[in-house]
């Protein structure tokens, strides 16, 4: 993995001369700005893992500064530096978000257990922020068939090395919960996990959705906005419906494929990530690639590891499962007594025609929920009944909010 970042910004010159020398010998990778201009312009501004900020600048206050910077979506910690340091100046960082305040001059030992720290403060706060995720939304691997098993084992395997996997399926068969799989196995698990639904994104919002943009690149843009990468940075990317990708966009997806580097819109630094990339699609990407509708090299460079994902109708008998499990999720989450399903009623799931859809078991659970609150659901409440009633309905990939994408 790469080396942490730290941003300094001192305008003293030997202040910033000596904090360098002794975070690199540390191993850090470490930059320095002077002032609050020419840190807006550093492409670290808002991925540093640590700041080291001066309390006062020749353009401005680091407390001014450490808001901006937590205004404009960071998180990681920041350390105060302050040459004439005061009680009501350490209450003030601590109240603009630093975690902690040193005094000039500075002693080696204080400064690299101020980043010691700082760091082992916001890896704690990234696991937390993963575990929260894992246990509080993310559903279980159900399934017990062939098909489903064998997805979810070319998914462990692949997920122990960082090459990308293309998940290919009918929407609603899991590729979102393989994904987060993927991520959760793999040696980027400490990292971010970040969606990306390349669909439901406007074309001309797609290109600064995934690389950020720099204040006054369009109209509207009254700030710097990191995208979707910067924010994956040292974690995984999950690129739901890669095929709707345009073509501007998917050139410059495969320079970071290609590269690991790019710039944000309006902006002319080169911004360098360490990502794992997971894609899915419920496209024929290679038909596509012949009609020339998909970049023939961005396609190899997507499907290192292609994975299909079975669709529900070449695993029914795992609709008992599903569907257990999706109502029994449903009364805990609404406050209702626990109830069940009658045997009777699963043999007629099989035979509905469910557009291959695990999502929309989890609907007609919901709706039998509902309707049949405090009571055993049985062959009476017939399914193909509500189907029928259902009629063309939009697919919904995730009714609930239990993504299974």
């Amino acid at each position: 993995m790469a080396s942490k970042r730290i941003l300094i910004v001192d305008d003293e010159e030997n202040i910033g001369r000596s904090l360098r020398m002794i975070l690199e010998r540390e191993g850090y990778a470490v930059n320095v700005c002077k002032s609050v201009t020419e840190f807006g312009k550093h492409p670290d501004a808002g991925r540093a893992d640590v700041y080291l900020l001066d309390m006062k600048l020749p353009d401005g206050s680091g407390i001014d500064l450490l808001k901006a910077v937590k205004q404009n979506g960071a998180t990681a910690p920041a350390v105060m530096i302050s040459g004439h340091g005061t009680i009501a100046d350490a209450v003030e960082a601590t109240r603009a978000g630093a975690y902690d305040f040193l005094e000039k001059p500075l002693s080696r030992d204080r400064v690299l257990l101020a980043v010691k720290n700082a760091l082992e403060q916001g890896s704690l706060r990234q696991e937390n922020e993963r575990l929260r995720e894992i246990v509080g939304t993310s559903p279980k691997m159900i399934g017990s068939t062939t098909a489903w098993q064998r997805a979810v084992e070319q998914a462990s395997m692949a997920a122990r090395s960082d090459a990308r996997v293309l998940l290919i399926g009918e929407s609603g068969t899991g590729k979102e919960l393989l994904a987060a799989h993927i991520h959760n196995a793999s040696p980027f698990a400490g990292g971010p996990f970040v969606k990306v639904n390349c669909a439901a994104i406007p074309t001309d919002l797609l290109e600064t959705e995934l690389f950020g943009h720099e204040k006054g690149s369009f109209t509207g843009a009254t700030g710097m906005r990191r995208g979707k990468f910067e924010m994956a940075d040292g974690g995984t990317i999950f690129l739901d419906e890669v095929g709707d990708l345009h073509g501007a966009s998917q050139a410059k997806l495969l320079r970071v494929l290609q590269e690991g580097e790019f710039h944000r819109v309006g902006g002319e630094q080169i911004i360098k990530v360490c990502v794992r990339v997971v894609s899915a699609t419920n496209r024929d990407l290679s038909a596509m690639v012949e009609a020339e509708k998909f970049r023939e090299d961005l396609y190899y460079r997507l499907s290192v590891v292609p994975i299909r994902v079975p669709s529900l109708r070449e695993r029914p008998h795992d609709i008992k499962l599903l569907a257990e499990y999706f109502l029994e999720d449903f009364c805990a989450r609404n406050n209702f007594k626990r109830k069940t399903l009658d045997e009777s009623v699963f043999p007629m799931l099989e035979k509905l025609h469910l557009a291959g859809q695990c999502a929309r078991t989890a609907q007609r659970d919901r709706a039998d929920g509902d309707s049949h609150a405090g009571r055993t659901a049985d062959a009476r409440c017939d399914p193909s009944r509500s189907a029928r009633a259902a009629g063309d309905r939009p697919e919904v990939d995730d009714p609930g909010g239990q993504g299974v994408g």
